[in-house]
């Protein structure tokens, strides 16, 4: 594969609720520290599909027309006149959110928290990945080396957040042990991450026993469906007792080597959080990274009484992106196993359908869709 030479700029770009069509936009005006983008290969985020039906995400809504793709990979067609990083066929992996780097959480190390971050595919935003040709500031553009496809560059963006979750809020050690809620694409490359970091025990919880099958195949060492609710069982007595069976089930101890040091929890269901906070060891942590409904029932007398830390994670921050691509560079991390279908450019509205039913018309359970091009 290499760089087309055209000079269209072909995007797959959402109107409005269910209303998807191809557009040729401009190509982007570089200035002086950016570089242009050929994209080459763009992974379908969970949290996309979402716009489609809905036209929103949590408080971003869509008000005008938005290409979409924030998960790409492709190689550099063009530099600014002041940047030295790069070079015109260069393959990269894109880190789509361009911050102020002026603010007081761009100082401050949080960059991801930065008020005027422009994040590719997210309103009020115009711009995303699923084009032909995408603009960066050269800082967020990552060379990558010889060992790593443009496969997995496109799936750099996704384990960022799970090494910003795992390695960066989570503090996770050799030899600890972890529970990670949610078996979809983020939860597995938690869980990847917390391999690669050297855990001694990953435990996987899911509602759906193909994906646990696939994450015990994958990388972790344990696998816990939980049960179903009794008839008019209040939420917060299932999730004690789902924990309860889990801790019993799986030999889980409340305090020392055999507890659980962090909790990942990658779903947004209540149930899961309030599980989660159940297992979780005194003086450990819990990390939050899937959004679910906007208000939840917490076990607060859990987060106090066992002085646990307690973390929000949004995307990810400064060093996230090396240290992803520098696991997967170095065999400690395979991003390979995860892609199960990949489509054409033409074939994006497929692609988004089968991410979002989670397989495809064949019943072949879908991870991580790849779209390839536009070519």
């Amino acid at each position: 594969m290499s760089l087309s030479g055209k000079t269209d700029n072909p995007s797959f770009v959402l109107r409005g609720i269910h209303d998807t069509v191809y557009e040729d936009r401009p190509i982007p005006e570089l200035g002086p520290k950016d570089v242009l983008i050929e994209v080459k290969k763009t992974g379908i985020c969970a949290s996309l599909p979402m716009n489609i039906p809905h036209g929103r995400i949590g408080n971003f809504v869509l008000d005008k027309p938005m290409c979409l793709g924030h998960e790409s990979a492709g190689y550099v067609h063009s530099v600014g006149s002041e940047v030295t990083t790069h070079k015109k066929g260069d393959a990269v992996a894109l880190e789509p959110g361009a911050t102020c780097m002026r603010c007081e959480y761009c100082k401050g190390g949080k960059y991801n928290l930065c008020p005027d971050v422009i994040f590719a595919a997210t309103p009020p935003f115009t711009l995303g990945t699923l084009c032909r040709y995408y603009k960066l500031p050269h800082e967020l553009v990552y060379t990558l080396p010889d060992t790593c496809t443009l496969e997995d560059g496109a799936m750099i963006e996704p384990l960022a957040v799970g090494i910003h979750s795992v390695a960066k809020l989570g503090k996770f050690q050799t030899g600890q042990n972890i529970v990670v809620f949610g078996a979809g694409p983020v939860g597995l490359l938690c869980m990847a991450v917390a391999k690669a970091l050297g855990a001694k025990r990953i435990i996987a919880v899911d509602i759906n026993a193909e994906r646990l099958a696939f994450a015990k195949s994958y990388v972790a060492t344990d696998i816990f469906q939980p049960p179903p609710p009794n008839p008019n069982e209040a939420r917060p007595d299932f999730s004690k007792r789902a924990a309860d069976a889990m801790m019993s089930e799986l030999h889980i101890e409340t305090r020392g080597w055999d507890a659980i040091d962090l909790v990942i929890e990658a779903t947004g269901a209540e149930p899961c959080v309030q599980m989660g906070l159940h297992l979780v060891k005194p003086a450990g942590t819990f990390v939050q990274v899937g959004m679910g409904a906007p208000n939840l029932v917490i076990p607060m007398y859990l987060v106090a009484g066992k002085e646990l830390g307690v973390f929000g994670s949004f995307r990810y921050g400064p060093g996230d992106y090396p240290m992803a691509i520098s696991l997967v560079a170095r065999g400690l991390i395979d991003l390979k196993p995860l892609v199960t279908h990949r489509f054409k450019f033409e074939e994006a509205v497929k692609a988004f359908g089968v991410t979002q039913n989670g397989k495809d018309e064949d019943g072949k359970s879908a991870i991580k869709c790849i779209i390839d091009g536009p070519e």
